[in-house]
């Protein structure tokens, strides 16, 4: 219910309704990391997911800061980075606000991030923690079929792939994407010289997964 109280409100402050576009917003965050890397991510996946779900996503990204008046324009914010990220006080409170009323926060190492982003996690959510999702999550299945999880774009430390979430009330509210790299094979082809284009088609088909999941509520099982 929360969920649905979340999208009604943000149906009513955009003015969906009336054709305002669905936001893609990436999250700004202190602590020195690299919050705006990959300018090209998010356009090229609000085109797939206008194409693939017929969402009328808005094709450029917007910032969002979690003490800033437009957080609640979006249920879902994205981050990434390579290096250290921290909030402060009153950022967490605001976050846990916006989780609990519905939104989801959507976090990709892109390698460096996740130490930090574990301590966090852990400060916020100290009897929650990040859990891996196993193969037959319903995230893998929303809209394409993955059978053996989260695809690997970037090799990086030659671990797993894994994607990990925060549950509460039945439903995911924090899902962190490890050891994948999804956002770099979100950018343009031939950004990264030795990423195939199919490296690319499949971080953005799990892309797509994301938000078919999260608007199918976010089931956590």
């Amino acid at each position: 219910m929360r969920f649905l109280s979340f999208i009604l409100t943000l149906t009513f402050t955009l003015g969906l309704a009336k054709g305002g576009c669905f936001p893609l917003a990436r999250l700004k965050y202190g602590g020195g990391g690299d919050w705006y890397a990959g300018p090209s991510m998010l356009p090229n996946l609000a085109k797939r997911l206008k194409a693939d779900l017929g969402l009328n996503v808005c094709p450029e990204e917007r910032t969002v800061e979690l003490l800033a008046p437009n957080l609640y324009e979006t249920p879902v914010l994205f981050m990434t980075g390579h290096g250290r990220m921290e909030f402060s006080p009153e950022e967490r409170q605001a976050l846990k606000e916006f989780l609990r009323r519905g939104g989801l926060l959507f976090a990709d190492d892109n390698y460096g991030l996740a130490e930090s982003f574990r301590e966090e996690m852990k400060t916020l959510y100290p009897q929650r923690p990040l859990n891996p999702l196993s193969e037959r999550h319903p995230i893998f299945q929303s809209h394409y079929h993955f059978a053996h999880g989260l695809p690997k774009i970037h090799q990086h430390d030659g671990k797993t792939a894994t994607a990990n979430g925060i549950e509460m009330d039945g439903r995911i509210a924090v899902l962190f994407t490890y050891e994948c790299d999804l956002g770099n094979g979100w950018e343009d082809v031939g950004t990264y010289p030795d990423d195939p284009a199919e490296l690319h088609e499949q971080a953005l088909r799990m892309g797509v997964n994301v938000f078919a999941w999260f608007l199918q509520g976010a089931r956590a099982r």
